[in-house]
């Protein structure tokens, strides 16, 4: 057996860890940074610390803080003009999953020609992109460390991904002390999103050994210390933890890939606009219970993993995942479909757009049927 495992990041973790930005930025030598942030991480406070570290470094700089959940192709463009006109040689991307998504996107475009929307796919992007800093915010999309960005297309109202080792940060500074500022609800949701990515990467029918590892050992933090971190967002060591779960899970899924449950989470994002990790959590434990019989002996390690002792007859280890991930969603207030404002009527169209995506591929049960996805949503609405 052979297989392929790609980690590409120099990381540098820990309480404190920003402290080192101006090093890493008088290493690339940049004579002109783009600074990506929204307006959520500048209210916090979180990009006044960053910019005194740019401006410590001595580096030339200008800042794109236009950002906005599940990042569009027109803001990407909007965003690359602007890096274009002001010859831009490096970026720093500091937030959630649609900052730093949206940083690679801009990234490709700024050595590789056409519009962001010709890169939709795995392994289109030709030219090596800019040095790339990431400064993740929350723990939970992994975007910091994976080769994936995730756009929205609004002309197709599609969700898609970019997949391509050439957009992965070249070095991350994952402080936990950035993400003390989440709401409880953001932390439940990038959490859930996190042991979303770490079940269905350790699942997947592109999983190795080493993908399997990372996923299963990061799913074991993930659920340990998920609840104390929503609970009590001043307990900095379930948020270090939940950031170290959060990158060794990144490390299985961009190697493994996913499944239906983000297929399902990118079809109500791009039809909605619901945020990514709350459409995640809401289906998980649905979906995890439709995979269980194409793959009942890994949902069984699963469990094993967050603490559950096995029965050992397989027909109830099973499920005893799925039915744990369905209390801690309850545990930690994840909202149904209806809470979220979908309306029952458009499900049956969902429907139908989750079975155009193509990470079903990756998911372990194959010949989803539109019959399955409907009786997911009714069970999650």
């Amino acid at each position: 057996m052979s297989f392929n495992f790609f980690v590409n990041s120099n990381i540098t973790f820990g309480r404190g860890a920003l402290a080192c930005l101006a090093d890493v930025i008088r290493g690339y030598g940049f004579k002109s940074a783009m600074i990506v942030y929204d307006e959520g991480v500048r209210a916090a406070g979180i990009a006044g610390k960053v910019l005194a570290q740019v401006k410590e470094s001595g580096a030339e700089y200008i800042v794109f803080d236009g950002v906005i959940p599940n990042p569009t192709n027109e803001v990407v463009e909007e965003a690359a003009d602007m890096a274009k006109k002001a010859g831009v040689d490096g970026f720093i991307a500091v937030g959630g999953g649609s900052s730093i998504d949206l940083a690679k996107a801009v990234n490709v475009l700024m050595t590789n020609p056409g519009r962001i929307g010709d890169y939709g796919g795995m392994n289109k992007v030709k030219t090596p992109c800019l040095p790339l800093i990431a400064i993740p915010t929350t723990a939970g999309t992994s975007s910091e460390i994976t080769n994936v960005s995730a756009l929205i297309d609004t002309e197709k109202v599609i969700k898609y991904v970019i997949i391509d080792n050439k957009l992965v940060a070249t070095d991350v500074i994952a402080d936990p002390e950035l993400t003390a500022t989440m709401p409880k609800s953001v932390t439940a949701a990038t959490g859930m999103d996190a042991i979303t990515h770490a079940v269905e990467s350790y699942i997947s029918n592109m999983a190795t050994p080493l993908t399997e590892y990372n996923s299963l050992k990061g799913l074991e933090i993930l659920y340990r210390n998920l609840p104390a971190a929503v609970e009590n967002g001043n307990d900095m060591e379930a948020r270090e933890q939940m950031m170290l779960g959060c990158i060794i899970t990144g490390f299985a899924f961009s190697n493994a890939n996913l499944g239906l449950v983000h297929g399902i989470a990118h079809t109500l994002s791009a039809h909605f606009g619901l945020a990514h990790g709350m459409a995640n959590a809401t289906v998980l434990p649905y979906v995890m219970r439709y995979n269980a019989e194409s793959c009942p002996e890994k949902m069984a390690s699963l469990a094993e993993a967050i603490g559950i002792d096995l029965s050992g007859e397989q027909e109830k280890d099973q499920y005893l995942l799925s039915d744990a991930l369905l209390k801690l969603t309850r545990r930690l207030g994840i909202k149904t479909l209806s809470e979220q404002g979908i309306d029952e009527k458009d499900l049956d169209m969902v429907a139908d757009d989750v079975l155009k995506e193509p990470v079903l591929g990756f998911n372990p049960r194959q010949g989803v049927t539109k019959e399955a996805v409907l009786d997911i949503l009714k069970q999650a609405y």
